[in-house]
């Protein structure tokens, strides 16, 4: 069977513009290609995670407009359990506008719309879903207040919780000690804990800071370079396969929904740890946000590949 992977989070629609260069402030910069996709970094990772293996339910909110009902069908059509998807038609659903370059760097703004109205009673209505769940996954493009009561809740139940603590922002340490695991970023670690990331030593320095904030398990993915995982005993630094990266945009998410359901399954967290790491780098070999998440065997398949 399996695994059931609960994800709690944004849904938005994409606005992608593919440009030489990113501009700069007060610049306008005539751009390429134009395309809307369906994104949200919660909405990617319970794509990522559906498509490589796990029964995922989706908890968040959207707004009674054509973007929210046309990303409620595109879940149903990942067999994404679409239940706990509430819609508040006094705001917009969300939206980003996003702008990346010839080299696939971005740069993203959010107008989180229905995003900001998913609330932690929401949450206590999809308590049952939470107990039947293998794993939590949340990140921070919902209110915080809604991210504690689910970690609270899913906590109570004996639930491992995976935090991905984007977009960054300081996070209270009762929030923090309740978390399984972490998957920040190097940006994301460094607010996180003062200390600037720039390398796999100063990364390892960060995850033990967070480690001792009570966190069982710190992941610091390192882009390109891969991911240093830090367990409380041990580190290591596992790393990414060598692709040619044509937009980056969701890579993290495909990341943590990946992570996810390798854990879920009961792989040994290095294991879980590669298997992201591979899906992550087929990701930026794609335009778009959920439509860059890779399937199991295209991921398998690509792994295999690797190690010949």
């Amino acid at each position: 069977m399996k695994p059931i992977i609960l994800v709690a989070g944004s849904s938005n629609t994409d606005m992608v513009v593919k440009t030489s260069v990113l501009p700069r402030p007060g610049q306008t910069v005539l751009g390429g290609q134009f395309f809307m996709n369906a994104g949200g970094k919660g909405a990617n990772q319970a794509v990522a995670a559906a498509r490589l293996g796990g029964a995922v339910v989706f908890v968040a909110k959207t707004g009674a407009d054509i973007f929210g009902s046309q990303a409620i069908e595109q879940f149903k059509k990942e067999d994404i359990d679409c239940r706990y998807i509430f819609c508040d038609p006094a705001v917009a659903s969300g939206v980003a506008l996003i702008t990346v370059d010839a080299a696939g760097e971005n740069c993203i703004v959010v107008a989180p719309g229905a995003n900001d109205r998913l609330g932690a009673a929401d949450v206590l209505l999809a308590r049952e879903a939470v107990l039947q769940a293998d794993i939590v996954l949340v990140q921070l493009e919902i209110p915080l207040e809604t991210v504690d009561a689910l970690v609270e809740l899913a906590v109570a139940a004996g639930k491992r919780v995976i935090l991905n603590p984007a977009p960054a922002r300081v996070l209270p340490d009762r929030l923090l000690k309740r978390i399984s695991l972490i998957t920040p970023n190097e940006k994301e670690a460094e607010l996180l804990t003062g200390i600037p990331v720039v390398d796999a030593d100063t990364a390892l320095l960060a995850a033990k800071a967070l480690s001792v904030k009570g966190i069982g398990t710190v992941i610091i993915t390192l882009g390109k370079k891969g991911a240093l995982v830090w367990d409380g005993r041990t580190s290591a630094v596992l790393p990414a396969p060598k692709v040619e990266a044509v937009d980056t945009t969701a890579a993290g998410d495909v990341f943590n929904g990946a992570l996810a359901v390798a854990l879920a399954e009961g792989r040994e967290l290095t294991d879980a740890v590669g298997f992201a790491n591979h899906a992550a780098a087929l990701s930026v070999t794609k335009l778009g946000a959920q439509a860059s998440a890779p399937g199991r065997e295209e991921t398998e398949l690509f792994m295999e590949q690797g190690r010949k």
